[in-house]
């Protein structure tokens, strides 16, 4: 079901910039202060391009699009990126120390051009929603670039066969080998031999694919892919823009690793700790525990607690609640109708639901905007928000199984935003596949 090929990727010339100080995180885990870091690093970094920043004079001939579309023109005629002369499949190995953890891991994949398919097709899969906004983005930059920066994070599942033989044809010395900012050791190993490729490609022509990060990303594709089929009906269905750029990792992968990610509730008209407890216990079984906990403490609690099901860890000023034990049939009942048993098991739906919906009083849409909701992967970080008096209360979490991940997928079903975080993300700028 799966269509792949090969391509000839854009890559960054080590000899006019050094790779770590060209490629960055994913455009949406790049903070201001990471942005500017960027910047600094290099005038041939990509974050110019992928995010660039905003100024004052902007009009609608002078945009952040507009820029990166010139920067991306430049770069390409001055050879700073480079087009690789034979069709390839690259194997990409990130060697890491999951958080928390102090054991290494690797987790091993490789970039080739995958078809785009719609959902109803039934050959790639969603796990969560997306948000209107960050296609817009990504849309205006796609359409001035015409050209895919990052990679789409796609999950396939195998016993191994795909990740041995293209292992057994990486022999030679990685093409690109860099260490981000979190300490993960990322090299690339570029396949040419054409025979490996085409097995490679019937290898996956059975697979059905979930995408694990990029969802606004593969669906801004497949919206300018709609754009350009109109335009351009003649174009055929192996015209550039069918295709995107994309990272294929086995989901039975001992490398691959799931963080949860917190909810911090801010802003809210009133508050209490009191209120809070009397009204969660109409959902869930509710134990007081010491308040002092840190991150690493909590973690340890919710891993102990969540092998028994869903639990979750409510941490107000001065007050910390273990929430677990659903209470069913019972308030959560009408809350959770309509949604199947796999949702209903899920922490964060729980989390969304009764929590956040109905204890806390936030709508769809607020939760959707974040007008009093933010996201923090650290625990210690989601704490330190409560207890400096910048938030109402946090939400730890336990991190949401890949097996979870794959059930809902393939059942037409999605999470709410923000439900998985992959971990270590995939560096951007590695690979370029340019539509032209």
């Amino acid at each position: 079901m799966a269509h792949i090929i090969p391509f000839r990727a854009l890559r960054y010339d080590p000899q006019q910039v050094p790779i770590g100080q060209a490629v960055t995180q994913p455009y949406d885990k790049i903070s201001p202060a990471m942005q500017d870091r960027y910047y600094a690093a290099s005038p041939y970094n990509l974050v110019r391009i992928i995010i660039g920043r905003r100024e004052a004079d902007d009009n609608p001939a002078n945009t952040v699009y507009t820029r990166a579309a010139a920067d991306f023109r430049a770069w390409r005629g001055r050879g700073v990126l480079r087009q690789d002369s034979a069709p390839s499949l690259y194997v990409y190995s990130q060697r890491f120390k999951a958080p928390g953890e102090s054991a290494e891991r690797e987790r091993r994949g490789f970039i080739a051009l995958g078809r785009l398919e719609d959902y109803s097709a039934q050959v790639v899969f969603r796990h969560e929603q997306t948000l209107a906004k960050p296609k817009a983005d990504r849309l205006d930059l796609l359409r001035a670039t015409r050209a895919h920066f990052g990679q789409i994070f796609m999950l396939y599942e195998d016993s191994g066969e795909i990740d041995s033989a293209l292992s057994a044809g990486a022999h030679s010395a990685p093409v690109t080998e860099v260490t981000d900012e979190y300490e993960v050791a990322n090299r690339l190993w570029q396949v040419s031999d054409p025979g490996l490729v085409a097995s490679i490609q019937g290898m996956m022509r059975d697979k059905k694919l979930i995408i694990a990060d990029g969802h606004h990303r593969y669906e801004t594709a497949l919206n300018y892919r709609n754009e350009r089929r109109a335009a351009d009906p003649s174009a055929g269905p192996d015209a550039p823009h069918e295709f995107l750029m994309m990272t294929f990792v086995n989901l039975n992968s001992p490398g691959l690793v799931v963080l949860p990610t917190h909810r911090v509730v801010r802003g809210l008209d009133s508050f209490s700790g009191e209120d809070f407890q009397s009204s969660s216990r109409k959902f869930f079984e509710v134990e007081e525990i010491d308040p002092a906990l840190d991150g690493p403490r909590a973690a340890a609690v919710l891993r102990d607690k969540g092998k028994s099901g869903a639990t979750l860890l409510a941490v107000a000023a001065n007050r910390a609640f273990l929430l677990s034990g659903l209470r069913l049939p019972g308030a959560a009942a009408s809350v959770l109708a309509g949604l199947s048993p796999r949702q209903q098991a899920l922490d964060v739906v729980q989390l969304h639901k009764c929590l956040l919906e109905k204890v806390l009083d936030l709508s769809e849409e607020s939760i959707r905007e974040q007008r009093n909701l933010s996201y923090v992967r650290d625990a210690d970080e989601a704490l330190s928000l409560v207890r400096g008096g910048k938030a109402d209360i946090a939400f730890l979490m336990n991190p949401c199984r890949v097996q979870q991940v794959r059930d809902v997928a393939f059942a037409g079903e999605v999470m709410p935003q923000k439900s998985t975080d992959f971990y270590p993300k995939l560096l951007s700028g590695l690979t370029i596949y340019a539509l032209d």
